[in-house]
């Protein structure tokens, strides 16, 4: 069979005859969804960020500078990594996830390790630091997929196919808590078992998993008094409203005094050192406060059409590989921002998870910049079947691609 090349892809169907096929293109609805919450971020950080910094570096722009600079960065990866051929991270997964594993070490190393806030989480690279926790994430995700693809005949097996992932990712976790940073455990945690689910595992393997983890988590939880406090302090935040309820019941209030339609662009007082972390984990507060519902409400519906085309393009790949990735990547992006969006509601106990795209936060935005761009190499794959006779599979299908 003779083949036909299209961009970075070989296409298993016959050649029309013609040398060259142009370039398909990617996934244009995803990309303009990611590059509007990407600006809109931009545009909140400084609203959030304009007047702490000013009072702290004497410069209202500090945290901008430093978000386009990273945005910038993150884009430009996200292209290269939308011109890569996508099966070729199948085979980068072990080594990738080696590397990430000794980054966290590293964290971990006072001389190497900088500390903030009673956390180890960054690693100073130059003028930069890189926080190795963002990477795990996005690591694992292909790490799972390429676990997924090679065994899916034994992902309903216990030993042979759920248990040796969860070994994996349960070693990482850990280093993670070590930092600590509980939050990244349990996105990692909840995005592992809902691969594990969609790849073919067992619903009960996972469920008795996940009744051994419940205890850990509450011990994890109780052991420790920041989180303790953080566990009463959701169940009633108002109790203590100027201590250690001030964050929330702030959010509140920024959510509140918003209304349907917001207190106009930059018009928030919630930032005028009322809230805390306005600009990173509580960016979806100061939305509610100056945008009111309608922005909030839009910021929700894009990411909810992000994760409908995400989910769409995971469904259509023709590699086994390419659609447990796609399906990964995007999970990993909506279990953040739920979660996120969660704890600034007061549904969840604050858990220090940005807002993906939007909050402040080099390490997080390119990470999932990165991903996006794994997922348009996706959809470029989709988008060649398509053209050349409408060719597709489902998730869960037989073993095309191997």
């Amino acid at each position: 069979m003779s083949q036909k090349t299209t961009g970075t892809l070989a296409l298993p169907w016959p050649s029309s005859g013609r040398k060259a096929r142009k370039r398909v293109p990617v996934d244009r609805t995803l990309l303009v969804i990611t590059a509007v919450l990407a600006l809109l971020g931009l545009v909140m950080v400084f609203s959030a960020s304009a007047v702490v910094a000013g009072n702290r570096f004497q410069d209202p722009g500090y945290f901008l500078k430093r978000q386009v600079a990273w945005l910038a960065c993150g884009f430009v990866l996200l292209h290269v990594a939308s011109r890569i051929d996508y099966p070729v991270w199948r085979k980068l997964a072990l080594p990738m996830l080696g590397l990430t594993a000794v980054l966290l070490i590293l964290v971990l190393i006072p001389s190497l390790g900088v500390a903030a806030k009673g956390a180890r989480r960054w690693l100073r690279l130059g003028p930069i630091s890189v926080q190795p926790a963002e990477i795990v994430k996005l690591v694992s995700v292909i790490y799972l997929a390429a676990y997924l693809a090679k065994k899916e005949d034994r992902i309903r097996l216990f030993a042979k196919g759920v248990l040796p992932p969860l070994v994996v990712v349960g070693v990482l976790s850990g280093l993670v808590l070590l930092q600590p940073d509980l939050g990244t455990v349990v996105v990692l945690g909840l995005m592992t078992a809902v691969m594990l689910f969609l790849g073919g595992a067992r619903l009960t393997h996972l469920m008795g998993l996940a009744l051994c983890a419940l205890p850990i988590g509450l011990a994890l939880m109780l052991k420790s008094s920041y989180r303790r406090q953080r566990l009463l302090t959701f169940l009633s935040p108002w109790k203590d409203a100027s201590d250690t309820g001030f964050q929330m019941t702030q959010s509140f209030l920024a959510f509140g005094s918003g209304g349907p339609f917001g207190v106009g662009l930059g018009e928030g007082k919630q930032k005028l050192f009322f809230l805390p972390e306005a600009h990173t984990d509580f960016v979806l507060a100061l939305v509610g406060e100056e945008l009111g519902l309608m922005g909030t409400s839009a910021i929700i519906l894009l990411f909810a059409i992000f994760m409908w085309k995400g989910f769409q393009i995971a469904e259509r790949a023709r590699m086994p590989f390419g659609r447990h990735l796609g399906m990964g990547i995007t999970l990993l992006v909506g279990i953040q921002a739920l979660i996120n969006a969660g704890v600034a509601t007061g549904l969840l106990p604050t858990k220090g998870l940005t807002l993906p795209f939007v909050s402040y936060g080099g390490s997080s935005l390119v990470v999932n910049l990165i991903g996006v761009g794994l997922l348009l190499s996706i959809s470029r794959d989709r988008q060649g079947g398509r053209q050349a006779g409408g060719h597709r599979s489902g998730y869960g299908s037989g073993s095309v691609g191997r």
